[in-house]
């Protein structure tokens, strides 16, 4: 700025008075200058996380993957720190980590309430960082926002999603059929008794696909998405929602592998519609039918004892 623009001259008597074109503008907002440029400063009201217009609404997040790694480490942390934790809560009701080592329904009871109590957690970390870096609404801000289903009555669009969940549930299933583990998946350990099994089917279906999808599709997906493109976020957050049931079916490696498949696709779907609402659904039927043939395939968990 020169000096002949911060004091411009007064009109002296000879000059014309001006004309009502050239009528002095209201006032800007005042700059706020870094180096030798100059920002324009957003209004007070104004979100300012929301102000990248090239970026999808559904993306526009306060986090990166800065952010990202951070809660990556909070999660392994905290993975340990609520397990010894629960550790001693089993201990208040006099019940050993031997104990815990040798009961299959123990185990159920323990690794259920870990990822449990662990994803409330992550979660409650999600809505304070969001709650002390913008004034959206967490929910809406975590991605769960209303469907759109355009011309598409809400209703079909619903039985749409479920029904391609239990599709994709079934081309899961047949096709892990082409190469069977040859060790037992450290899953089985789960089943081994009626009680543990109804448990984790239960916290599967009811608490499962809700947590999961707010902490992948939710937080993850679109703080990948921000720094690296829909496409590779898509693929990534995908890969790592299958990776963390790896421990699950270490030994099948196949069925990580479309475990890792069926991430995709849910990130897939979140990612075309905008919504967790959408993956959500995805999982939730996904879930739903998986334990139904289940169910039916092991006459609703009625024991078979070997005949002697």
């Amino acid at each position: 700025m020169t000096p002949d623009e911060t004091n411009p001259p007064s009109p002296g008597p000879s000059q014309p008075p001006e004309s009502p074109e050239r009528l002095p503008q209201p006032a800007e907002a005042p700059a706020v200058v870094h180096g030798s440029t100059s920002e324009q400063a957003p209004p007070l009201n104004q979100d300012p996380f929301s102000s990248a217009p090239s970026l999808p609404e559904d993306i526009r997040v306060p986090w990166d993957w800065i952010d990202l790694a951070i809660f990556a480490l909070l999660a392994l942390g905290g993975t340990f720190a609520v397990s010894i934790g629960l550790i001693f809560v089993f201990s208040a009701f006099h019940v050993t980590p031997a104990q815990l080592r040798a009961s299959p329904s123990l185990r159920t009871y323990f690794a259920v309430l870990n990822q449990v109590v662990l994803s409330f957690v992550l979660i409650g970390f999600m809505a304070a960082q969001v709650r002390t870096r913008s004034r959206a609404p967490f929910w809406r801000t975590i991605g769960w926002r209303p469907l759109e289903t355009g011309r598409v009555p809400k209703a079909a669009a619903y039985v749409g999603l479920i029904a391609s969940g239990f599709l994709l549930s079934l081309l899961v299933q047949l096709a892990s059929t082409i190469s069977r583990p040859k060790t037992k998946l450290p899953i089985e350990v789960f089943f081994q008794d009626r009680r543990s099994a109804l448990v984790l089917m239960a916290v599967s279906v009811a608490f499962a696909p809700f947590l999961e999808e707010t902490i992948f599709r939710g937080y993850i997906y679109p703080g990948l998405a921000r720094s690296w493109g829909i496409a590779a976020s898509v693929i990534v957050t995908g890969t790592l929602f299958g990776l963390m049931h790896a421990p699950q079916l270490w030994g099948g490696w196949l069925q990580i592998a479309l475990l890792v498949l069926v991430g995709i696709v849910f990130t897939s779907a979140r990612a075309a519609t905008r919504t967790v609402v959408t993956s959500y659904l995805l999982h939730l039927s996904y879930n739903s039918f998986l334990f139904l043939t289940f169910l039916i395939g092991s006459h609703w968990l009625r024991p078979i004892h070997p005949v002697h």
